[in-house]
Formats: structure tokens, C-alpha cells, sequence
């Protein structure tokens, strides 16, 4: 089946063997005292509850990020874990370390002193198409190397599960099923190659119930990336606030649009306004590629550097502008 392609394939077998090897189970434990009462963690129901023996303790799944030993996984898996230990699909276990988190992005890179290890291939996220046949693997409930299948149902959502201002949350939207223990792991194609980290769920019960949510890989690999070569994620920022625009708003705005992204104030000094962008202009591209919502901004700004240049295509008051915007430093 090719990338994109919307016609169910006949078996996801070459793809689930692909994709299993590199996804591995993730325990993480902490010897601090157990909370009190019912949680309010939104991620309580991927990384367990207290254990009632003065220790915390859950499960999570990771991706092996390269053969050398790093392993992508949600920071929400391994946030204040003392001890963590990953075991590979071919049940050998080891003990990891943190190499950095990113909590705005909810990503953890940790690392194993193993070599010679199963790899991913990469999909392009950017080009995911609403439709396309995906599988997620993961350790569900304990269960080592689940494999579930769905189709992506949206793409750049926003489900404000990531706490903070400057939280980026583009998520891709699927119907494949995920449960408690799959967050961290991989999201991917009918080829078996890595689309997304698996993250959330939406529940009211802490199990699926139609629909989960997973970090592209496009977004994923900058941030690893950043962690690995610098110990933290290197963003760079526009400097402006923003909101979706909608019909009301244009025709307040008195243009012929209703899908775009209103700048609605620049940051004294930030990229944006050094750039020459005003409030109201409303971004329709970054680099040639369409933006509808914040969430697709935040996303394609969140690939890029510090110091990288962005050509942001703008509409203001009607008329059609190319502003190049420098990234900085938040």
C-alpha cells in the first residue's frame, strides 16, 4: 500500500513486523510517598496510580530512537521516576537514564547502553493524508507488543491536555485504539513506518473510547534531536499571540477569508514584530504551506530553529503579503 493511499491493505502483517521490534516496554518507578486521594494528573490513567507501598510506580511504552541505545517516550512516562528500566521486544532489560524532557511538548529522550538495535524508518507527518490506514503498538494494560489498527481522523488537534502558554499541541487524531500503557509508543504506517508518538486518549473512563492522539514525527524528530546534541529543545518563537479565524472575525477584519491564523498581538522586540508583523494580519502559509489553524502554526514553527527564517504568507486587510520572520529565542 502506498503512503497516502486510502485503500485498506489485505494485511498489516509486514507492517506490525516492522514496527514491533523497535517499540520497547517502559518501567518507571519513584520511592517517594505515595499521594493522598484522587489524582488530578491528566495523564494519570497512561502512567498508573500510586502503589499503596510508599512508592510510585507505572508503565509506558517508548520507540527506539537509534541503534546506539536512545529511546523517545512521553515525558508524562518517566516524569519523576528514580528508577527506570526498559525491556526490548526480545525480552532483554535494561536500566535507562533521562537524557532530557520537554514538558510543552510532553517528550522524553532516554537512553540504554545497548548497540546494534531495530530502527524505525520515518514517514513524513506533514504528509499524512485524513483517511490513511495507521497501526499503533504499544504494552496496553501490561500486555507486551499490542498492535491495533484505525485510520487517521484529524490532524492538528488541539485537546488542551498540555498544561502552559507555550504548550504545542498538534496532534494526529486517530481511531486506532490506545489504553494505559501504549503512551510513548509508536504510531504508524501501512509501509511500518514511524508517523507519530503515541500520547493521549480521549476518555471519560481512562480506557479508549474512540479516539487517540499521537505527536508527529516530523515534530518529534526536532525535538529529539535538540535533546540529544543539547540536553534540551532548542525553540524558536514568532513572538506573537494568536487565534483561529473564523467567519464573524473575518467579516469583522473586512476580508474574504474564514481559514487562517490571527495575529492577534506581537511581543515587544520578538521576531514577528522586528519582521514587521502588525495585530489583525492573519497567516494563510508558512514556507508555502497552508495554515488554518494555530495549531498547524505552532506545529511548523516547532520543526524550525533558532535563527532559522520563516516566509509567513499574510493577509492583511485584504491584501497578500510575504513577511521573512527570523526566529528567537522565547
Amino acid at each position: 500500500v502506498k503512503a497516502g493511499s486510502i485503500a485498506a491493505p489485505t494485511s498489516f502483517t509486514e507492517a506490525a513486523e516492522k514496527a514491533m521490534p523497535s517499540v520497547v516496554h517502559i518501567k518507571a518507578m519513584s520511592g517517594g510517598q505515595s499521594s493522598q486521594g484522587q489524582s488530578n494528573d491528566p495523564f494519570e490513567f497512561f502512567f498508573g496510580s500510586p502503589d499503596q507501598g510508599g512508592s510510585r510506580g507505572g508503565t509506558g511504552s517508548g520507540v527506539i530512537y537509534s541503534s546506539d541505545g536512545y529511546i523517545v517516550t512521553n515525558n508524562h512516562v518517566v516524569e519523576g521516576a528514580d528508577d527506570i528500566e526498559v525491556t526490548l521486544f526480545d525480552n532483554r532489560t535494561y536500566k535507562a537514564t533521562v537524557i532530557g524532557t520537554d514538558t510543552q511538548t510532553d517528550l522524553a529522550v532516554l537512553k540504554i547502553e545497548a548497540s546494534r538495535l531495530p530502527v524505525l524508518k520515518q514517514a513524513n507527518s506533514d504528509r499524512a493524508k485524513i483517511g490513511e490506514w495507521v497501526l499503533a503498538v504499544g504494552n496496553p494494560f501490561e500486555l507486551n507488543s499490542t498492535v491495533t489498527a484505525g485510520i487517521i481522523s484529524a490532524k492538528g488537534r488541539n485537546i488542551g491536555i498540555i498544561k502552559g502558554n507555550t504548550a504545542i499541541e498538534s496532534f494526529i487524531q486517530t481511531d486506532a485504539a490506545v489504553n494505559p500503557g501504549n503512551s510513548g509508543g509508536a504510531l504508524v504506517d501501512a509501509n511500518g513506518r514511524l508517523l507519530g508518538i503515541n500520547t493521549a486518549i480521549a476518555t471519560q473512563t481512562g480506557s479508549y473510547s474512540g479516539y487517540s492522539f499521537a505527536i508527529p514525527v516530523n515534530m518529534m524528530t526536532k525535538i529529539a534531536d535538540d535533546i540529544v546534541e543539547h540536553g534540551s529543545y532548542q525553540r524558536g518563537f514568532l513572538g506573537i499571540s494568536i487565534q483561529d479565524l473564523d467567519n464573524e472575525l473575518a467579516d469583522n477584519l473586512g476580508i474574504n477569508i474564514t481559514q487562517g491564523v490571527v495575529v492577534q498581538t506581537t511581543v515587544e522586540g520578538g521576531a514577528a514584530q522586528y519582521a514587521g508583523l502588525l495585530p489583525n494580519d492573519v497567516i494563510t502559509e508558512v514556507n508555502g504551506s497552508t495554515v488554518n489553524t494555530a495549531p498547524e502554526l505552532q506545529e511548523l514553527v516547532g520543526t524550525k530553529r533558532v535563527g532559522d527564517t520563516l516566509t509567513l504568507t499574510i493577509n492583511r486587510a485584504g491584501k497578500v503579503k510575504e513577511i521573512p520572520v527570523k526566529l528567537k529565542k522565547g
